[in-house]
């Protein structure tokens, strides 16, 4: 994301559609939202390859549906770490994957897999880093940690993935309250919510190629004008019901 002078350096764009690789693990809320904002044309992009490291993950399903090809590739299958993110990593390079968003994918990366991809790797985290962030902090654990620290607000943030877990620049955060009746359930749903409208949205801004990162920080940069004539794309469709 820096070419070592400590220049800014703009990330995208790539060529489009822009080809998107997602990496699960659980039921894939956020990949169907990426899913719909494709198929919606909100996002120039299309999503190539789902890949779990869990075999019964449901998020494999949901790409399945979508006629995404997916993949199972279990870590405990690999004699070792760097064997299993170079399978990974050559899985991605196969599908020309221009950014990989990671979606409830409950591994971390190692310095060497994220330096193969230089700012074209994303995750969303349910919280507003650089708070109740870090190795360890994923799913309910976030949520009972906010909960147990009595803040009153909460949220997500979509940031790049760098070497350090949950520490990369962010790219974009939403705010929602925290009430003095909330469970882990209640917040997690109220903080999914609205992933399910930030994630997309950063990755829109990433394939037009509106997104600077300048040292920690993440500048968006204009929309591009449009040129007399150009057509629109038809207004997205309306979000698949998911109770």
């Amino acid at each position: 994301m820096n070419d070592g002078t400590g220049r800014a350096v703009p990330v995208g764009p790539m060529p489009r559609p822009l080809r998107i690789a997602v990496l699960v693990s659980g039921t894939g809320t956020n990949l169907q939202a990426l899913i719909e904002a494709c198929r919606s044309r909100e996002i120039s992009g299309e999503i190539v390859l789902v890949v779990s490291n869990v075999p019964e993950a449901f998020a494999l399903e949901r790409a399945r549906r979508a006629g995404i090809p997916a993949a199972v590739m279990d870590q405990h299958a690999y004699p070792s770490r760097a064997a299993f993110e170079e399978a990974l990593a050559g899985a991605l390079r196969a599908e020309r994957v221009g950014l990989v968003c990671l979606a409830g994918f409950l591994r971390i990366l190692s310095p060497a897999f994220v330096s193969a991809f230089p700012g074209r790797i994303m995750n969303i985290h349910p919280a507003l880093l650089p708070a109740f962030g870090g190795k360890g902090m994923y799913g309910d654990r976030v949520h009972q940690a906010v909960l147990a620290s009595g803040a009153r607000v909460t949220g997500c943030t979509v940031h790049f993935v760098t070497e350090v877990p949950d520490g990369g620049p962010i790219i974009a955060q939403a705010v929602v309250p925290v009430e003095d009746d909330d469970t882990a359930a209640t917040l997690t749903a109220r903080v999914r919510h609205e992933e399910t409208r930030l994630y997309p949205l950063a990755v829109r801004l990433f394939a037009e190629g509106r997104l600077r990162v300048e040292g920690n920080r993440v500048r968006i940069l204009p929309a591009a004008p449009r040129a007399a004539g150009t057509v629109l794309p038809g207004p997205a469709a309306a979000p698949a019901d998911r109770s």
